[in-house]
């Protein structure tokens, strides 16, 4: 049955990639208001492919209420095997905004191919990976059909959070009742290296508001007696974290886990070249943070804090002298095990109170969170995984973590109670939420030959 899916992979893999292109031309911004018919028409897409590929029960579930509006997840199922295991497949056809637009060589919304690549906004993250989800599925139906029964779902905010599919899983994890669930949302260590990814960092998003005077003021007129909010947004800022990279706010550190020393031991026999990352990936003249962790260990199993926007005041060309009312910050933190994401906002927010200047109001508000998770490598699903890759890479299979936040992985692991398979096909120069984002081609082919083999062998 495999094998025959995987020869049907590979004749049909022109098409499979035009049909990607024609996802990527929607512009699912979720964030953007202007794009909401967009992400709905991405919705509606994904649907169609999963009827086409001969799935069940396909549907589109609203996320809105009266407190908010949301973009709809895409449901659909197959569950004709008695006694066999069930997986849940999940993916996101939302993605981040395209800007700076002057920085892509090509149109982000139009997909071009290059040097073996497909550049276009969501190429890896993930549509390109949640497509291959899709397409070993048809791959399977037509050669005989699926080895497990399975569930797909796939949400339009994973890249604003998602609250509606973390409600979804809480209030109705009944309609995703699964033996283990499949991700393809993370990248390979290395290129021709498979990879499964076994922890993710956690995270909250927050924005901090500094309030001074009323209304903005004239700095020649009032500067040296009106508090500046964006002088003192920058003074709390910096007393967040010092020059080394630790994070000041007390009690931030208690009782977080670390890694095994086998797991420190697997990282140091992975291929990483640090100046060439500096270099190559980073860009910068000096990496920093705490420089007594290792590089991977500072991206992987340390907590961070990064501040991702200050708007407020002027910003416009020339010159305006105003000592603005009010600035704001966008800061996030990464979270490890044994940090839960409201203890720590607590921390932080009481910590700032503390420490805002005088003649300024704080206000700190969460926008959304997702805890860290860590995968057991001993179980079946890996271990099917592991071989799958293994086999379609001819090369071992190597474990790691990743330092980015996937929230459904921990709400499938605390709700659901399932074991979830991070196996992502991405690339650590892929650009993901930059300009020229991009998937390598090969790499989509494997994904789906690989997400074959991966069933086959639960299904055995």
């Amino acid at each position: 049955m495999s094998e025959l899916a995987i020869r049907f992979a590979k004749a049909n893999g022109a098409r499979f990639v035009e049909e990607l292109k024609a996802l990527l031309r929607i512009p699912s911004v979720s964030t953007a208001p202007e794009h909401v018919d967009d992400v709905r028409k991405a919705a509606e897409f994904v649907a169609e492919g999963l009827r086409a590929a001969g799935l069940e029960n396909v549907r589109l579930i609203e996320t809105s209420t009266a407190e908010r509006t949301g973009h709809p997840l895409v449901y659909a199922d197959w569950l004709h095997l008695e006694g066999k295991p069930t997986v849940l497949l999940y993916g996101h056809y939302d993605v981040q905004p395209a800007e700076p637009l002057d920085e892509w060589k090509s149109p982000p919304f139009e997909p071009t191919e290059r040097d073996g690549n497909i550049y276009a906004r969501g190429a890896v993250d993930d549509k390109g990976q949640m497509w291959m989800h899709v397409k070993a599925l048809e791959s399977l139906m037509k050669n005989g059909g699926l080895p497990v029964n399975v569930r797909v779902i796939v949400e339009g905010e994973e890249e604003v959070g998602g609250e509606g599919i973390a409600t979804f899983v809480r209030e109705h994890g009944d309609q995703l009742k699964a033996d283990a669930a499949l991700v393809s949302d993370t990248e390979m260590f290395a290129p021709e290296l498979p990879t499964l990814c076994v922890g993710l960092r956690g995270m909250i998003y927050t924005e901090l508001e500094v309030k001074g005077a009323a209304t903005d003021l004239h700095s020649g007129m009032y500067g040296g007696a009106a508090p500046n909010p964006f002088v003192a947004l920058a003074q709390i800022i910096a007393k967040l974290k010092d020059e080394d990279g630790h994070i000041s706010i007390p009690g931030f550190y208690d009782g977080i886990e670390v890694p095994t020393a086998e797991e420190l031991a697997a990282w140091k026999t992975l291929p990483f070249n640090e100046e060439e990352y500096r270099s190559h990936e980073v860009g910068s003249t000096e990496l920093t943070g705490e420089s007594q962790y290792s590089v991977l260990e500072r991206t992987w199993s340390r907590p961070t804090m990064d501040v991702h926007g200050m708007p407020g005041g002027f910003i416009g060309a020339g010159a305006k002298t105003v000592i603005p009312a009010k600035a704001m910050a966008k800061i996030s933190f990464r979270l490890v095990p044994g940090m839960k994401p409201e203890a720590t906002f607590a921390k932080y927010k009481a910590f700032v109170e503390s420490i805002a200047p005088k003649g300024t109001q704080v206000n700190v508000r969460m926008i959304h969170s997702g805890e860290p998770i860590v995968v057991s490598t001993d179980n079946v699903y890996i271990r099917a995984a592991k071989a799958a890759m293994g086999e379609v890479f001819g090369k071992e299979t190597v474990f790691v973590r990743g330092g980015g936040s996937i929230p459904i992985v921990g709400d499938f692991v605390r709700e659901l109670g399932i074991p979830t398979v991070m196996m992502g096909f991405g690339l650590p120069d892929d650009n993901l939420h930059a300009p020229n984002e991009k998937f390598h081609l090969a790499n989509f082919h494997r994904g789906i030959e690989s997400i074959v083999r991966f069933l086959g062998k639960v299904g055995a």
